[in-house]
């Protein structure tokens, strides 16, 4: 009797051993699974950088990172992306990806960050027409010309439009960044990024009329297309003047009234006589 009940005590003793180990062998694997294996390095900036800047050695350093979370456009080598410039300011370990170089060929500073197929153009400003110092590198503006066309009643008349919208400031005067604190910048030049076609049109804006820059919301990109502004409807507080019709009235439409004549009461001696003049 008392043979079996050892028998019993053993067998028990070995159920609750096996349990006890398959319990801690779960335990340590998932312990052991929760750690994220470091089996590489990705590079970041080694000190804050600025728009422009040509990143090498001196201003890069390797980290370790998770070799299975990998970042789009990383660097696990710095001489992967060493000579490249910075088309955006990175912060002091921020990882430098190939989004935020430009090209191998393109230099460093300003012309880095010129995307292809777009042109940086400078105009000459003042206080006013950089909204008291306000549009500075990073800022969206649209452009206002005051200039002088043939009117309809003949002679020229001053006419304000806009000719361009929501366009990118890449510099003011020399810098390329703007003031963290948002301080405006008396400069004399506002650089401008526009396409070929847009250039044209702010060179002639600049050299033959009076240009404006509006200030914009960075995030209000909508194109409003405003209409023009006749110097002469802006201060009659009527309508703009319409060109006078020169061809045949068309099929179901009333030609306008002419206009009423003039009248002209002549008096000779004792005689009274009204002589009527056509007003066209």
């Amino acid at each position: 009797m008392n043979q079996n009940r050892m028998i019993l005590g053993l067998a028990v003793a070995m159920v609750l051993a096996l349990l006890l180990s398959m319990f801690v062998y779960r335990q340590f694997k998932q312990a052991t699974s929760t750690v994220k294996p470091v089996g590489t390095h990705i590079v970041v900036a080694a000190v804050p950088l600025k728009l422009g800047t040509r990143v090498d050695a001196s201003n890069l350093r390797l980290i370790p990172w998770p070799s299975d979370q990998p970042v789009v456009g990383m660097f696990t080598r710095m001489e992967d992306c060493a000579n490249r410039a910075l088309i955006t300011a990175v912060a002091a370990n921020e990882p430098i990806l190939e989004s935020k170089l430009a090209a191998r060929e393109s230099g460093a500073g300003l012309p880095a960050t010129i995307p292809a197929g777009m042109r940086a153009l400078s105009v000459a400003v003042n206080e006013v027409v950089a909204v008291a110092g306000f549009v500075t590198p990073g800022t969206m503006v649209d452009v206002l010309v005051t200039g002088r066309v043939n009117g309809s009643r003949g002679g020229d008349e001053n006419i304000t439009r806009t000719i361009l919208e929501n366009v990118p400031v890449l510099a003011a005067g020399q810098k390329i960044e703007q003031d963290r604190e948002g301080k405006p910048q008396t400069v004399p030049v506002i650089t401008l990024l526009v396409s070929p076609d847009d250039a044209a049109k702010l060179t002639m804006a600049s050299t033959q009329g009076k240009i404006q820059l509006a200030l914009r919301n960075t995030i209000d990109s909508k194109k409003v297309e405003p209409p023009s502004v006749l110097q002469a409807a802006l201060f009659s507080g009527g309508p703009a003047p319409q060109p006078k019709r020169t061809g045949p009235a068309k099929p179901g439409i009333a030609p306008p009234p002419p206009p009423a004549p003039y009248v002209i009461e002549v008096i000779t001696g004792s005689k009274r006589e009204s002589k009527t003049f056509s007003n066209q």
